[in-house]
Order: C-alpha cells, then structure tokens, then sequence
C-alpha cells in the first residue's frame, strides 16, 4: 500500500465550513500562513483558506513525509538521476547555484562549466548592452528576436514581461509559432541593420525553430547581401557545434547548455540569455539568487513550514479527496500577466502523467490543469464560475505590496489591492439567500421577485484559496516565486509517484 494510498484510506475532510473554523478560532491566519524573510525581500503565504483544520493539515505533511518527499528532494540537489526514463540528473537548481558549492554528476562537479557558461553571457551582454558590438554596417543593436519553442519561449516571455520596469533600451521579440505570421510580423518591427537573433535549439533541430530560424536568415540576407555578416547578427544556445557553424554562426557565439537542463527550467541557463540582454546580466543573477534562496528553504525547512511543500500538498488534496480538476493562478500585477502560461508548462508537462514510477499506471488523478489571468481582468471574465459555478477550483492570488507604478499616488494600486482582498474573502465566506433576502428588501424588493432572487445573488462560498504577497516584483523575488513552484511541481510528483521530468506524450506528438 502507497503513501498515497493509505492517505486516502484515512483522510477525513473537514466537517465545518471555512466560515466556521475562523469564526471559532480567531488565531487561524497565524496558525495557517507562514512568512519567509529573505535576503532580498519577504514572501507571505496566507493558506488559512483552505479546506484544512490542524488534523488535516497534519496527515497532509505525513503524506509528504511519507511519500519520501525529503529522499527525493536530497537525491535531486546531489546530482542523482532521478529522471530513469532518460537517466538523466535533474540539475537547474545547479544553474542557480549561487553558493558555488560543489555539485557532482557521474563524479564530475557541473558548477565550473555553468560559471563558465555565466560569464559567457556577462561578456556578450555587456558588449552588445554598452555598443560595442556592432551590426554590418556598423550600427549599435536595438532589438533582438529570441527563436524558439517551448521552454525555450515561454520562460523568456515570461520574466522579461515581468521585469519591464527594469528594461533599458534594448527591446525583445520572441518567435515561436510555426505559422508563419508569428516570424512574418516580427521581422517587420526590426530593422536589419541592428537586430540580433539569439536561435535557441539545443540540437539546432528543432522544426519550428530551425524553420523559423532560416526564414530570418534568408529575411536578413535580402537586405544584408553577403552571407559573413550572418555571424554578426545570430547567435545560438545549443550543444550542436556542427549545425551552428553551418548556419554561419561564430563558434565564440554559441552558448552551451546540458541535458541535466530540462526545458521547462532552462530559463537560468543560456536560454535566459534574452533575459539578460533585456534587462542587463546585474538583474539576471538577481534573478539566480532569489531563486536561489528558495532552493535552500526548500532544502532546510521542515516539511510543515515549507512552502512549496505546502502548495503541493493541498494541491493534492483538492486533485485525489475533493475531485478538482484544475488550479488557477491568479496574479494581481500585469507584469505577471504571463505567469499562469508559464506555468501550463511547468505543471502540466511535468504531471500529466497516467505511469507510475515503478511502470504501472495510477489508479488516481495526477496532475491538473493550470490556467489563469492577471487581476482585475479575470474577474470580469470567469470569476462567475468560480464564484457560482458547480466545479471546485482552487486559486492561488498573487500581489506585490508595493508596485513600480503608484498612478495617482498609488490609487490604482490601492484599488487592486482591495479587489484582491475582497475576492478571496467572498470565495471563503460567500453569501447565504437568507442574508440576500435581507439585502433586498431593504432595498425595496419585494413579492416574487424577491424570492425569486434571492438564490440567484446567492454564493455558496467555502471556495478555497491561498494568497502570496510578497514585497515587490523585482528580479530576485521573481526568481525566488518561480522556484517555489517548480518545487511545488515537483513534490506532487514524488506524491503521485510518477516521473515529473520526462515529456514522452510531448515528444511522441511532435514527430
């Protein structure tokens, strides 16, 4: 019998409402949030929303405990190969590395060739950053087009989005579509003469990105005309010194990466290197740290007060005792607004999994379906069904105490941070018909109308939810809520005893 298994066997739900539990203990927030102070700002998890009393909270850490979650994390941060279907090290907490402590794989330490690799894109970035790297005719880059799919895309687009506030001038595209239109539009927002692009491929194989790289190339030489000036206008992040060079890219430009670098975590490897350009290599290792410090507390604190073990166990109990089917990640901060996207990625390709560990397939739900938009947007496009519909969806709600833009004097902000509050106390406490009763008939309501609406504008409420606040969105807590969820990610599926690194539905399709 699993872990898993007998907590299934055992676990009581709750038998009073979240309305209820406050109600009769006025200490639950401090009992259920935990605060984490870091070197580079604080990150609140409030998860007194949620369907748990200290019962329940305790068999969810027993499960974790249980299931070998601490094992599994150590096995992972050693440099073993818990990836078996590929026998491969899991290894991007190694590319942020910042303490520089030896990391073994196959009894060679990996942190020499990742500093190596580091100091590369320092190098390349300040040149490019300060001008002195020059286009073919001599002009300074402003903009650059970052090729690629998957996580070669998605993380990019997604931290330099959030990391706006901290661009300087040069702007980035990103291209990743096979459709035609996705390069086609791209190339007319640039010109020839000072765009760089950076082909992400670790095998420079890749159909989308190979197709898409080309169609650039043939783009740039119309204008160009002579096929030496290729060298000074792309370059790779790949391991495939051959195709590279036949592209016509200067080996000093190709930038390595490792198979122990899964593709939905590359974004702290080269593949961030449109990261740094944007917003300078400075910000990117701020970026490193945060999510750095984050890899130590998930490393050294006790399962009860971890937070990514947290996410992840009532996460699963929403999946395996309440019968949810999805999570939605909920930013307040438009910079995020690429977040939840990410995310689908980064949980669904590693979760949705029907295989176990050991070769059989589960008998239980794994992984959900992630989805989510940036408030305020979301509330006027599908907080309904999460408000009043039949399908139970936990959320998680993101904000930033303090925001790079405080318009008005900060009454935008002001404003986002009462909606954000507001929300997740409605979804808990909801509104009973016979409390809406009382609202309109004071305004007036009467007869059958009254009744009649009554249930209409009722909530049921005891929606779960966890809020994250956190200090402001700058490059160090933003690598530090990356890695928070990746280690999330990863625990369900020590959990669900499944394989969270391997992508073989993906790779099947995309032949």
């Amino acid at each position: 019998m699993s872990a898993l298994h007998d907590f299934l066997r055992n676990f009581k739900k709750v038998p009073q409402t979240m309305k209820e539990m406050f109600a009769a203990n006025p200490k639950r927030f401090s009992e259920f949030s935990q605060i984490l102070s870091l070197p580079g700002g604080t990150i609140l998890l409030d998860y007194s929303k949620n369907l748990i009393d200290t019962q329940s909270f305790d068999q969810l850490i027993k499960l974790a405990k249980d299931s070998n979650v601490e094992k599994m994390r150590d096995d992972m941060m050693e440099g073993r190969k818990i990836n078996f279907t590929e026998d491969r090290a899991v290894l991007h907490i190694a590319l942020r590395n910042r303490s520089n402590v030896p990391i073994m794989v196959d009894g060679k330490d990996v942190m020499p060739g990742v500093n190596a690799v580091l100091q590369h894109m320092s190098k390349f970035c300040d040149s490019v950053r300060s001008g002195e790297w020059k286009g073919y005719t001599g002009k300074q880059i402003t903009d650059v087009v970052n090729i690629g799919i998957g996580g070669s895309d998605l993380g990019p687009v997604m931290v330099t989005e959030c990391l706006k506030p901290y661009a300087s001038h040069i702007r980035v595209h990103f291209v990743s579509n096979i459709d035609g239109t996705h390069i086609a539009e791209t190339l007319k927002k640039v010109n020839s003469e000072t765009v760089l692009f950076i082909i992400a491929s670790k095998t420079f194989t890749t159909i989308e990105t190979m197709t898409n790289a080309n169609s650039a190339k043939e783009w740039f030489l119309g204008h160009a005309k002579n096929v030496s000036h290729v060298a000074k206008h792309f370059v790779a992040l790949s391991t495939n010194a051959t195709e590279v060079c036949k592209f016509g890219i200067a080996p000093e430009n190709m930038f390595e990466f490792w198979d122990w670098v899964g593709g939905r975590y590359s974004l702290w490897s080269a593949i961030g290197l449109s990261i740094a350009l944007y917003v300078g290599m400075e910000n990117f290792i701020k970026l490193l740290e945060g999510a750095h410090e984050m890899d130590k507390h998930f490393k050294e604190t006790p399962l009860h007060k971890n937070l990514p073990v947290i996410l992840a166990v009532l996460g699963v109990m929403y999946i395996n005792i309440y019968g949810a089917e999805t999570q939605a990640i909920l930013p307040y901060d438009q910079y995020m607004s690429r977040f939840a996207a990410y995310f689908q990625q980064g949980d669904m390709e590693s979760n949705g999994k029907f295989v176990r560990r050991d070769g059989k397939e589960v008998d239980y739900s794994t992984g959900p379906i992630v989805w989510g938009e940036p408030g305020t947007n979301g509330q006027h496009a599908f907080y309904q069904l999460i408000h009043q519909g039949t399908r139970l969806i936990p959320c998680d709600f993101l904000i930033p105490v303090h925001t790079h833009n405080p318009v008005q004097g900060g009454l935008h902000h002001e404003i986002l941070l009462s909606n954000f509050l507001a929300q997740t106390e409605a979804l808990m406490t909801g509104k009973t018909k016979e409390e809406v009763h009382k609202e309109l008939f004071a305004a007036g309501v009467t007869g059958d109308m009254l009744n009649s609406l009554a249930l209409h504008k009722s909530f049921k409420g005891n929606r779960p939810s966890n809020s994250i606040v956190f200090t402001k969105l700058t490059p160090y807590i933003l690598g530090a809520l990356i890695a928070m969820y990746e280690h999330k990610i990863f625990v369900q599926g020590i959990i669900w005893n499944i394989n969270s690194f391997d992508q073989w539905g993906f790779l099947m399709n995309s032949k």
